[in-house]
């Protein structure tokens, strides 16, 4: 980038082909070397015309001024592939070649416009002075025809004006087409990194969804077949019963593990269209309680403070008419709060509450006794990821979640939700 004139702007002197990438094919490039060869033989023959008219031959003097002329036209031409790395110097050389060469007169005209595509006052003035003095003194100077100082000075700044014009306008396209190149690539790019910025959030969400579905069902069986190496006092039935609850849960987490993990490669693999496995919501709060119950947790279900009849509710709990993203996450925080006390305190009676109403929010409370080992020790087994992830699911959809110990050594998980009134 170079700066130009004016403080604080920049314009680039990078050709659109390479800015764009676009290589530009042969027939492009020696299209302008043509037109140039073309202006400048028919500025030759017209000051031949001139100078000899009918069919009277050349002097001497005027013979050898011409063979000067094609020879300087043909230098100018020959320069003309260093134009746009010596913009400024390419120009004033052309120009000057002009004072002895009708034939540099087209090369000229093509420096000049290559140059003012840079659209810099600084480049014209200075090169407009050189082409000034140079045709009027190949008019008035080399061929002395005797034509008008006056009349050859405005022919000469019209056809100099022209040649600028052309090369801004030229310049200022080429601007465009190189801005508008830019903002096409900013743009992919940018919707590149959107596109990478939701699979990874994609991911992030169904891996916390992993978490919340493989906790439950490994710690159901990590339980159960605890019991079936301490408990010896089990009978034939019951290690078997015991033993189909393992492999149960287990095809379940598989099953379940198969679903995330298609969802996830088809999202690692940019597929649309993807068919997710439908979320649990509190309609599933039945099969979850039970599911708990069956595994030897003692729960208790309190939902005299909402809305419905309790015995309705307990039977389908559809019956509240949450909003959806609300109920997926209620159950979501009661399936980390059963699989918690299961894991830290095997045994402890489980106490679920659910309270609020429409317009309002839903208010969960799960509350476990204090778990521990035999010695006594508080059990340290988990990182509390799940309860971190917890926080945030309540958070996205607008409500807080809090967890810890009260004074008497009971664990309480409490969350608040969000309960929009339907219109």
């Amino acid at each position: 980038m170079t700066a130009s004139g004016t403080v604080g702007t920049h314009r680039s002197t990078v050709p659109v082909d390479q800015a764009t990438g676009v290589r530009l094919r042969p027939w492009s490039r020696f299209w302008r070397y043509l037109v140039a060869l073309v202006i400048g033989l028919a500025a030759m023959l017209a000051v031949i015309a001139e100078a000899a008219p009918g069919d009277e031959p050349l002097p001497d003097p005027v013979g050898m001024r011409m063979v000067l002329d094609l020879i300087a036209g043909i230098v100018a031409l020959a320069v003309l592939p260093w134009r746009r790395r010596h913009p400024v110097a390419i120009a004033a050389l052309t120009s000057a070649l002009m004072a002895i060469s009708a034939v540099a007169t087209g090369p000229a005209a093509l420096a000049v416009v290559s140059m003012a595509t840079g659209r810099r006052a600084w480049r014209i003035a200075p090169v407009g002075v050189v082409w000034m003095v140079a045709t009027i003194y190949f008019d008035i100077g080399w061929w002395q025809n005797g034509t008008d100082w006056r009349l050859v000075t405005v022919l000469t700044l019209a056809a100099y004006a022209v040649c600028v014009v052309i090369g801004m306008y030229v310049g200022a396209r080429r601007e465009l087409v190189r801005n508008l190149h830019e903002r096409a690539v900013t743009a992919e790019r940018e919707r590149a990194l959107e596109s990478e910025t939701a699979r990874a959030a994609e991911r992030t969400r169904i891996a916390r969804e992993m978490h919340d579905v493989l906790a439950h069902r490994i710690s159901l069986v990590a339980m159960h077949a605890g019991a079936l190496t301490y408990r010896q006092d089990l009978d034939r039935e019951q290690t078997v019963e015991t033993a189909e609850v393992v492999q149960h849960n287990a095809r379940l987490a598989l099953t379940e593990l198969r679903q995330i993990l298609g969802v996830l490669r088809s999202v690692g693999d940019g597929e649309e269209g993807a068919v997710e496995p439908p979320q649990p919501t509190l309609a599933d709060l039945p099969a979850l309680l039970a599911e708990a119950r069956g595994g030897g947790a003692q729960v208790r279900l309190e939902a005299a403070r909402l809305p419905a009849d309790q015995d309705v509710l307990r039977a389908d709990p559809n019956a509240l008419e949450l909003p959806s993203a609300t109920s997926r996450t209620a159950y979501r925080i009661l399936q980390e709060a059963l699989t918690n006390a299961r894991k830290h305190a095997p045994g402890a009676p489980v106490d679920v509450t659910l309270g609020g109403a429409p317009g309002g929010l839903l208010t969960i409370d799960v509350r476990n006794a204090r778990g521990g080992r035999p010695d006594g020790r508080p059990d340290g087994r988990g990182a509390g990821m799940g309860l971190a992830g917890l926080v945030e699911r309540a958070e996205l959809v607008g409500g807080m979640l809090e967890h810890g110990f009260e004074p008497d050594g009971t664990f309480v998980v409490k969350a608040w939700l969000p309960w929009e009134e339907e219109a």
